[in-house]
């Protein structure tokens, strides 16, 4: 299996995360990668090629323009503001004001884009998160060209960021980039499968009304974990996308063949959709020594189900989303790769 990946994903190097009332170091960092990359040369899982440039037109085919250039210039008007952190949202539109415009400061602009405030922008920021779409758009364009599956090591992950939203250590959503693009590419039907701890709400909001994308997800209960506000299992989708969304809530502390009987029921759905492409969103954070995931997968696990979404029997696209136990993390991510490559 080809693995994709661009040293520019490094560049988003944050040193805030508000967590538990404390400004603390981020989960999410550049370490990451490394550890991930490090992993597949140990194994011998494949080659590590290099991201091609693809532009921002595959970016704003799913986000919104002026969201984009948002994520492009906030950094730089948070300068200009006379700040002297990283950019972290303060206040938001709620459910008792206005949420119908974008004021003109950064304050307001960074309240109005952030679904939450542990995601700070800062130099760098732009950059990795372009990169990371190059890194999906370049693991897809080798899926569509061979046939065969490939894994891009995107950082930032994606999930979490909606049409005009970021958060979650999210800003461009990489799966959803790569499935629109996919589908401009002449693929009829697209399947994401989203194994991460954390719900990828935003992936559910850009396809919430469509049915040439399915979107299915294992997750952590919203009622318990974040994002909170979106993944519970009665969201189906609306319009012509109902019935193309779905969601298996797990309650905390979910063992493996709890996990597993929901992986099944999943691909049985995805099975039956019968998608030109699989993109599974691969966050390990489900691991049992995650700092932020309560559920009680081992390493071990990650290669059983590896092995499993093999048995899909279809052209399948990885793409890095969460995973916070730097030390076993490449382990796990690879552990998946592995046993789908080796199955």
């Amino acid at each position: 299996m080809l693995s994709f990946y661009d040293p520019r994903t490094q560049m988003r190097r944050s040193t805030s995360e508000l967590a538990g009332g404390r400004l603390v170091a981020p989960l999410e960092c550049p370490e990451r990668v490394d550890m991930i990359a490090a992993r597949i040369r140990e194994v011998g899982l494949g080659t590590l090629c290099p991201a091609q440039a693809h532009g921002r037109a595959p970016i704003e085919a799913v986000h919104d323009a002026d969201y984009v250039r948002f994520i492009e210039q906030a950094w730089s008007e948070w300068q200009a503001a006379g700040y002297d952190g990283e950019a972290i949202a303060t206040v938001w539109p709620t459910r008792r004001t206005r949420g119908d415009f974008v004021p003109r400061h950064i304050d307001g602009k960074l309240g109005y884009y952030a679904l939450a405030a542990e995601t700070a922008i800062e130099a760098g920021t732009w950059e990795a998160a372009r990169a990371s779409v190059d890194v999906a758009l370049s693991a897809l364009d080798h899926v569509h060209s061979s046939g065969e599956p490939a894994f891009g090591l995107c950082r930032p992950p994606g999930h979490h960021a909606a049409v005009d939203q970021y958060g979650g250590y999210c800003f461009f959503n990489n799966a959803a980039i790569a499935a629109q693009a996919a589908r401009a590419a002449g693929a009829a039907r697209v399947a994401i499968l989203d194994v991460d701890y954390h719900h990828g709400n935003g992936t559910q909001q850009i396809f919430y009304h469509r049915d040439d994308v399915l979107f299915t997800s294992l997750h952590c209960d919203p009622i318990d974990e974040f994002p909170y506000y979106l993944g519970r299992a009665d969201e189906v989708g609306t319009g012509a996308g109902e019935g193309a969304n779905r969601n298996h809530p797990l309650p905390p502390g979910a063992d493996y063949a709890t996990w597993r009987a929901e992986l099944d029921t999943a691909m049985a759905g995805i099975d039956d959709y019968d998608p030109d492409l699989v993109i599974v969103s691969l966050g390990v954070d489900t691991f049992a020594e995650d700092p932020i995931g309560s559920f009680r997968l081992a390493s071990d696990d990650f290669s059983d189900y590896g092995r499993c979404l093999a048995g899909l029997q279809r052209p399948t696209l990885f793409l890095m989303e969460g995973g916070y136990a730097v030390d076993e993390i490449g382990i796990n991510a690879v552990n998946v790769l592995a046993g789908f490559d080796r199955a």
